[in-house]
């Protein structure tokens, strides 16, 4: 199982603070199946603001890497393969601007993991799908975090039919299964699941217990995503 989106990475956004942190997100993504890890830290505000925070993100990717690496070894377990991407807030990358767009896609690919605004009203939804557009015509392959935190979305899952038809991926975060992170985002995801619209199920973990999730969470609806991109 491939985790596309989680905040592994130490004292860069709110999830992991410290090294330790990671690694023990790292056991916790080991126990829930994890078998390769994209570490996505926000790139929002208070978080990122730029080229400096952008080069610290990824010495800390670097660093996880490497540190990883070396405790998988000395356990005697086999490597897990961790690449890096962002978790990319959409007003965010409208301030800087789509030139950051290669240094924010992931790793080794043209996919863009893009997080909408949680309180946007269903009429922010035309400015959303024009901006996915011209990211689609720039060669990019929109991912979109958690739909089932959306408020519009929630109200209104036609919005999500229709940024699937135009291509997009959409991605369940794990902590749904429990209510999700703002307390109304089981009924939503069930209905997307239902419907099939989910790509990805991923933890979104910022703490080890959200990885006890993603393995509840693949546990009950794996089976409903694409084998391509679940194994």
């Amino acid at each position: 199982m491939h985790d596309i989106h989680c905040h592994i990475l130490p004292g860069v956004d709110d999830g992991a603070q410290t090294m330790a942190d990671s690694l023990a997100m790292l056991q916790a993504a080991l126990r829930a199946g994890v078998s390769a890890i994209t570490c996505t830290p926000h790139v929002r505000d208070p978080y990122f603001d730029g080229i400096e925070d952008y080069k610290r993100d990824f010495r800390a990717y670097e660093a996880f890497a490497q540190e990883s690496a070396s405790w998988l070894a000395k356990k005697g377990l086999p490597p897990v393969p961790v690449t890096m991407g962002f978790e990319v807030n959409v007003r965010k990358l409208e301030e800087l601007g789509l030139d950051w767009l290669p240094r924010l896609c992931t790793e080794r690919s043209r996919d863009l993991l893009l997080e909408l605004s949680v309180g946007a009203s269903p009429s922010r939804y035309d400015d959303y799908e024009r901006l996915v557009f011209r990211l689609q015509g720039e060669g990019y392959h929109i991912i979109v975090a958690h739909p089932e935190r959306y408020r519009a979305i929630q109200q209104d899952l036609g919005l999500a039919e229709e940024l699937v038809n135009m291509g997009c991926d959409l991605q369940a975060s794990a902590d749904f299964i429990e209510g999700g992170r703002l307390g109304r985002e089981k009924k939503p995801a069930r209905e997307l699941f239902r419907r099939g619209l989910y790509t990805h199920i991923a933890s979104d973990a910022h703490n080890p217990h959200h990885y006890d999730l993603l393995a509840r969470a693949a546990k009950k609806y794996g089976k409903r995503l694409p084998r391509h991109v679940w194994d």
